[in-house]
Order: C-alpha cells, then structure tokens, then sequence
C-alpha cells in the first residue's frame, strides 16, 4: 500500500520507519530541509515514561493566575482574539477535574509504557546512538507542599503499574550528586527510574537514515497545499509542486495538523504552546546533573546529553508564533544556575519549538471520518517520549492490524 506520512519530526519519521517495516510503500513530506528541524529540534531531552502528566490538572486554573504575576512563570498566557485558542482553553479548563485528570493521566501512561518497549526495540534493530541514558528522571521539589501534592502522582503510578520512588533529600542527592552542593534548597523528590533520556534531534536523523535505507522516500522543501479527496476517501496529498497520489495518508504536522484538516470538516483540537530549550556546553561535571531533573517550581527539564546540558520547559500561549523572548531565557537561566551552575551560560544556543497540546493531554492517534486519512499528532511536550509506541499504533492501524495496546480512546472520535 502507498502511505503519504505528512511531516518529518520524531513522529512523522518513527511512523514512516515503522509503516516501512509493515511492508508499505512510504513517501514522507515535510516543508523543511531535513528532518527534526522544528519542534523535534531542541526539545528538553526527557524520554519521560514515568512523568507523564496533563497540563490540565485539578487547581491549575489557580496556580494559572498566580504564574501570571511571577517573574519567572512556567505559563504564559498572550490571550488574543482567536476562536481556536479560546476554545481549546475552555476545553483544557473543562478537563481540569481529579476524575478527568485521572482518565487523562492513564491514557497517556497506557501509551508511555507502550512507548517504552517499542523505544527499546528500536534501539536493538538499528543500533542508532543519540546521547541516551537510562537513569530515570527525578522530579524535584522545593516545598513541602510540592512534595505533599505528588500524592496524587504517585497514585496514578501505582495504579498503572509504573515504577516510582518517593525521596527525601537525602535521596534525591544519592540519585543526582550535584545536589549536594544546593541541598538546603529541595525537601524532596518523585524518582521514575525507568525514564530515559537523550538527543531527539540526533534520534530521529539517524532513524530517518534506517528508514531511508528500507525505501521510504523522504521529500523536503514542499509546502503542503492540502488532500485530495473524492467520495470520503483520501486520493493522495497537493504540494505547491505536485500532487502525490497515495492510499493513505498519516498527518503528523504537529500544531499546523488542524490547520490542514479544517477544509475537510475535522476539527482536531490541537493547539500551539510555544516552549523554550537552552543548550549549554558542561564546564563542571560535578555540578551537572546524571540524568534528567524536573524542577518543579518552575516547570523546567534540566537534562544531561552527553557533554551539553539541556533545559527546557514553560508553556507560552500565544499562537503560531516563534520568537525567542529575553524573558523567558532568564528563567531557563535562572532554574539551572540555582541547581547546576555546571555550564557555560556564554556558549549556550537559545532555542524556541511550538507544542501540538490537546486540551485534555492525549495525543490523537487512529482514523478519521475520510476513509485512509489518520492522525498521529497532539503530543504536546511528549512527543519525543511517545513517538514509538505511537508508530507501533498507526503501522498497526493503517494496516489493519489489530494494536497491542488499547487505542480506541486515543482517537479523534474521544471528541
């Protein structure tokens, strides 16, 4: 069968790989030069099975309105007149409910620990190195109250089965040894030992290579104009040069797949929340982290690849927009000097990539209304940690395969 895969971020790339390997014929397209050059690019380098959690959480409208007079936010919020904000914002505060949040966080649970495994397979087909590491994230908190809030955390861990450690500080510096050097800042810590970390980046233009190399044509520099569709079903994809005949076609265009899909009638809710990664050479080992720590207070990822640290984090809504604020660079400046001043904030490269979030968490992944038209986007800050196990879904879908895991919920039709 001829698949279209539409967009070449870590999604759209493990998709085309995994369809590949079902026996499809796979053109992938994407406006970029290459692959992973927009939100895959710079991300925060968390492969996050265990910390895995919606936005949209009971209290968070609370805390949204105390972020907003904070000098260093983890929201920001630049309201505008746009009907497709201020719906996916109402739809987000309508999922800010414990029964909610609990429906949401073990969906998304369901699909990381699938992720986990086929991420692992991965790895032992191809052999590909990306700076991974496989020591766990460590969620930190700086109050008590922090750290008596995780309760309902650890509740939806246990309940799934997921690996947790709850720490004190002492703890939480046996796991990161740096720590020990601002000790009297944390009073504890959530451990998910089976988090991983490592380079999206170098992941998915090595995995583009794999895939390349069992015939999946990758097509760069095309603007997608839109879908040919006749009689409900999806005849192939218009570029600005060319129109693509296909069998199918999986949409993994991360915030613009709404955008494409809206002419045809579907309406994905998916919107755009822009975040922001410093890249910073280590200087000092032994004031950089092991692996990946979640500062809790500012909602910023401080990871460790190789010999660079990467942090990332806050969540702008502000549109399709993509410039880089001074603002926001001093709180990425902030939050890893005040833990690990290990780095050379001087040579750090500042970076910014647009989010696909749904409002209740979960991607969508499966079919659509169009016959042959499917979805595999709205991962929000999880896509790199879920891209496997979303693969594994889609290839499995489109070939009419039943999936291994549940993914009747994951699909547009939840709506």
């Amino acid at each position: 069968m001829k698949v279209i895969v539409l967009g070449a971020g870590v999604i759209g790339v493990t998709s085309a790989y995994r369809l590949a390997k079902a026996g499809h014929e796979v053109t992938v397209i994407d406006r970029q030069r290459g692959p992973a050059l927009e939100t895959s690019f710079a991300n925060a380098g968390e492969v996050s099975f265990g910390y895995c959690s919606p936005w949209a959480a009971p209290g968070i409208p609370m805390k949204a309105l105390k972020w907003l007079f904070m000098e260093h936010a983890p929201l920001i919020l630049r309201p505008k007149l746009d009907r497709a904000m201020l719906t996916w914002m109402f739809q987000m505060l309508r999922n800010c409910t414990a029964e909610r949040y609990a429906i949401n966080k073990s969906r998304m649970l369901r699909l990381a620990g699938y992720s986990r495994t086929s991420l692992a397979e991965v790895r032992a087909e191809t052999g590909i190195a990306y700076d991974e590491r496989m020591q766990g994230t460590l969620q930190l908190f700086r109050t008590q109250q922090q750290l008596d809030a995780s309760a309902k955390d650890v509740k939806a861990l246990a309940a799934d089965g997921v690996p947790y450690k709850v720490l004190d500080r002492d703890g939480c510096i046996r796991v990161e040894p740096a720590l020990k050097h601002v000790r009297d800042k944390i009073v504890g810590g959530l451990l998910t030992p089976k988090d991983e970390t490592g380079d999206c980046f170098k992941f998915t233009n090595a995995l583009a290579a794999k895939a390349a190399a069992l015939g999946v044509r990758f097509v760069y520099g095309r603007q997608i104009a839109g879908l040919d569709v006749e009689s409900g079903r999806v005849r192939g994809v218009l570029t600005d040069r060319e129109r693509m005949s296909a069998d199918a076609v999986v949409v993994a265009l991360g915030s613009y797949s709404p955008l494409l899909l809206k002419p045809l009638g579907i309406k994905l809710a998916v919107y755009p929340v822009k975040g922001y990664s410093l890249t910073i050479p280590i200087t000092d080992a032994s004031r950089a982290p092991e692996s990946t720590v979640m500062d809790e207070t500012y909602k910023i990822a401080i990871t460790r690849l190789g010999d660079r640290i990467r942090v990332g984090g806050m969540a702008e809504i502000s549109g399709y927009t993509n410039d880089l604020g001074h603002a926001r660079r001093r709180t990425l400046d902030h939050s890893v000097t005040d833990l690990f001043p290990g780095g050379d904030l001087q040579k750090a490269s500042f970076w910014s990539g647009l989010r696909p979030m749904t409002p209740d968490g979960t991607p969508v992944i499966g079919p659509t209304k169009v016959a042959g038209l499917f979805l595999n986007t709205g991962h929000g800050t999880l896509g790199w940690t879920m891209s496997c196990g979303s693969a594994r879904l889609i290839s499995d879908l489109v070939s009419g395969r039943k999936p291994e895991i549940d993914a009747a919920d994951l699909a547009i039709s939840r709506y």
